[in-house]
C-alpha cells in the first residue's frame, strides 16, 4: 500500500510591534520568525521611523514589514518602498490594499522587492493581491470580528482558495487580539500569525502550568535537592 506524507511547514509567528524592549524580549524566546510594523505602531513609540526598523532588523533575522505612507499613487508608492528597501535586506514594504495600491506591488514585484498586501478584509482582495505579485497578503480578523463578522472565515477561505491554485503568496493572519485567533489560524494552515506583544505573552500562560510549577516549588522544599 502506498502511504503518501506531506510535510506543511509550522506555522510562522512575527511580532507586530515597534517597540524595540518587547521586540528584543520576544526575539530572546526563540519563537519569532518576523516582525510587522505600521505608521500607528512607530507614532506611538516616538521614535525615527527609520532608525526604528532598522534596530528592529539588526535584532531579528526575518521579514520586517515597513508601510508606505502614500496610499493613492502608485507611483509614489514605489518610489517611497524603494527607499525603504534600502533601510535592510529584510525589509518588506506593506502597501495598502486599493487599485493604486495593486499597481504598485505589480511595479515592485516585477524589481524583485517583496510587498505585504494590508488592510485586506475580502477573498477577492487576497486574490487580488496573490495575482499581483504580492509577496505576502494579511487579512484583518480582529477589525471583522468588531463589526460583526467572522474574520476566521476569511482565513479558512483564503487558505482554501490559495491552496487549490497553490499560490505561492503567503497568508499572514493581522488584527490578533487574543491567543485563540492564533490557535485557530495555525490549525486552519495559514502561513504566519503576527501577533502583539500582550498575546505573544497570554500564550505562554496556563492557570495548571503556574499550579504546577507551584507544588514542585513546595514540594522541593520537602527534598534535599538543591538549585
Amino acid at each position: 500500500m502506498l502511504i503518501i506524507v506531506f510535510l506543511v511547514d509550522l506555522m510562522q509567528l512575527f511580532l507586530d510591534s515597534a517597540n524595540i524592549e518587547q521586540v528584543k524580549e520576544a526575539n530572546s524566546w526563540g519563537v519569532i520568525d518576523g516582525v510587522t510594523t505600521n505608521p500607528s505602531l512607530i507614532a506611538k513609540e516616538g521614535k525615527d521611523f527609520k532608525e526604528t526598523v532598522r534596530e528592529i532588523c539588526s535584532i531579528v533575522d526575518g521579514a520586517i514589514s515597513a508601510e508606505v505612507l502614500c496610499t493613492d499613487d502608485s507611483q509614489k508608492m514605489a518610489a517611497e518602498a524603494e527607499k525603504l528597501v534600502q533601510i535592510h535586506k529584510n525589509v518588506v514594504i506593506k502597501i495598502p490594499l486599493n487599485s493604486e495600491g495593486l499597481k504598485a506591488i505589480k511595479q515592485l514585484s516585477k524589481k524583485g522587492i517583496r510587498t505585504n498586501a494590508t488592510l485586506v478584509f475580502s477573498v477577492n482582495q487576497a486574490l487580488l493581491a496573490a495575482k499581483a505579485g504580492a509577496s505576502f497578503v494579511s487579512p484583518f480578523i480582529g477589525r471583522l470580528d468588531d463589526v460583526g463578522q467572522e474574520g476566521m472565515q476569511l482565513i479558512r477561505d483564503t487558505v482554501q482558495v490559495f491552496r487549490a491554485y497553490n499560490l505561492k503568496c503567503k497568508i499572514i493572519v493581522a488584527s490578533i487580539r487574543h491567543p485563540m485567533h492564533v490557535a485557530e489560524a495555525a490549525k486552519l494552515g495559514a502561513d504566519i500569525a503576527t501577533v502583539p506583544f500582550d498575546v505573544l505573552q497570554k500564550m505562554i500562560k496556563h492557570p495548571l502550568t503556574e499550579k504546577g510549577i507551584q507544588a514542585f516549588l513546595e514540594d522541593a522544599k520537602k527534598t534535599s535537592q538543591k538549585i
